[in-house]
């Protein structure tokens, strides 16, 4: 993993910080928002992933002594270099479960901590919440087409750079089975997943020679890569060919591997192949930059594919790329603050927030998350954060709260679920949400309201600054 420290951030944090800490005002108490202000990829949901990264440096972030070195070259002042030399994050972090489904507009964490503190983590909790975030929905997207089928990440040659590490842990909270990716696979309890290269068995004196060398190396975890010349009349005959040596040896061949070509007909012709030569067995694996469209396509083709191992598209969030997730000032001293913006969606809300959840009588998501002020009591009726005079009731509904304290002085209060834990956990997030919020095409929009309470509290901030 990456070494985090203090100088992973943005120039801006630390020039506020200087101010603040010259100013007298790096003990003043301040909460931030963590939020996004539309889905990816046009859905209808966000998997929330990130978290235990985050939580995890933040406990051992430190400014090192390159770091001060380097920033003192700078020009910072000498009174702030002594301050960050021991600086450590202290704050309170408050955060919707990993794994879970979360909606724009609506606070996904809080972060409560002096203002200097919570000023220079800014970047570092946007830079890994908003990227895992972004692979874990778009994982998720494919598992939902895949079913049953085996996902592979196969992303980290086309990542941008140390991001496929990170993406590797995303892809599995949003159901893929495992990543090719060694490092990711070690650390976070996964088993490596991988075939071979086309340069292996151009390496060879020829393809059959290449299979049967592979296949003694791996006599338990065979897949052979069948399109390097061609396919069908070299490719799929010399892998049976090898699966029939295997199988006098007592082994069995585990699978081939479609890298090109038109992977619908070449997985029929393949399957058709395979089950003719009594190797039914055998399972047939295909890449070449899929994703959920693509992977949707083939099974509507009845491709007989088992294993789909899905890269570029998967590790750089394509064609969204980012999430446009935000961190924003609410409240600095108890005072509540407020962001205002001709734009009326950049308009912020103040105060320490919760937010719930709203069950209908069938113990599904109803599809309205509820924001309201901290400790306020029950909800009756949310309304819209942007368009006045639209309510909607929520009397006698069940609702569950959704901020949890996972950070208290700096420290985590519990210990984070591993991945297994998580992904399972978005497993059954989603199976709680209707249909008709996960289709591609025109999803429904889930409701993000906010209380009374919470509106009169920002329409009463929003006059006083026009005044």
């Amino acid at each position: 993993m990456i070494d985090f420290t203090g100088t992973y951030t943005d120039q801006y944090q630390l020039a506020m910080g200087q101010v603040y800490f010259l100013t007298g005002r790096k003990d003043q108490t301040a909460v931030f928002d963590y939020f996004f202000r539309k889905n990816p990829f046009k859905g209808g949901y966000t998997v929330f992933a990130g978290l235990s990264d985050l939580l995890k440096i933040l406990e051992k972030l430190r400014f090192d002594s390159l770091d001060l070195a380097f920033l003192k070259a700078r020009g910072l002042h000498a009174d702030f270099l002594a301050y960050l030399k021991d600086f450590r994050f202290r704050g309170a972090i408050h955060a919707s479960r990993e794994g879970d489904l979360v909606f724009p507009t609506r606070p996904v964490l809080r972060v409560e901590a002096a203002l200097i503190e919570a000023q220079l983590i800014e970047t570092l909790l946007l830079n890994i919440l908003n990227f895992q975030s972004l692979v874990a929905t778009k994982a998720s997207r494919m598992r939902q087409v895949a079913k049953a089928r085996t996902l592979i990440d196969f992303g980290l040659r086309r990542a941008q750079g140390p991001g496929g590490y990170f993406a590797s842990r995303a892809a599995v909270i949003g159901g893929f089975d495992t990543t090719s990716n060694v490092r990711a696979a070690r650390d976070f309890g996964l088993t490596p997943s991988g075939t071979m290269a086309h340069s292996f068995i151009q390496s060879c004196p020829d393809e059959r020679t290449a299979f049967q060398q592979f296949a003694e190396g791996w006599p338990e975890n065979c897949v052979l890569l069948v399109d390097t010349y061609d396919t069908l009349k070299s490719g799929v005959p010399n892998a049976i060919a090898v699966g029939k040596e295997m199988e006098k040896r007592g082994h069995r061949l585990k699978g081939i591997r479609l890298d090109s070509g038109d992977l619908a007909y070449l997985a029929r012709r393949s399957r058709a192949m395979l089950d003719d030569a009594g190797l039914d067995y055998v399972k047939i694996a295909a890449s070449n930059q899929l994703d959920e469209h693509v992977i949707k396509s083939l099974l509507e083709q009845d491709a007989p594919i088992d294993v789909f191992g899905v890269g570029t598209n998967l590790v750089t969030g394509q064609p969204d790329a980012a999430l446009d997730g935000v961190y924003k000032l609410a409240a600095v001293d108890g005072r509540p603050l407020i962001k205002i913006s001709e734009n009326v969606e950049k308009i912020t809300l103040p105060l320490q927030k919760q937010v719930f959840r709203v069950f209908n009588g069938e113990g599904y998501f109803l599809g309205a998350d509820a924001v309201g002020i901290e400790g306020e009591p029950a909800i009756a009726m949310m309304h819209h954060p942007f368009i006045a005079h639209k309510s909607f009731v929520l009397a006698h509904c069940p609702m569950e709260p959704l901020l949890e304290p996972v950070m208290r002085d700096g420290q985590m209060v519990r210990d984070m679920p591993d991945l297994p834990a998580v992904a399972n956990y978005c497993r059954e997030r989603l199976a709680l949400l209707p249909a008709e919020y996960k289709r591609f095409e025109n999803p429904h929009i889930y409701k993000v309201g906010i209380s009374t309470r919470l509106r009169e509290q920002r329409d009463r901030l929003i006059a006083a600054h026009k005044e």
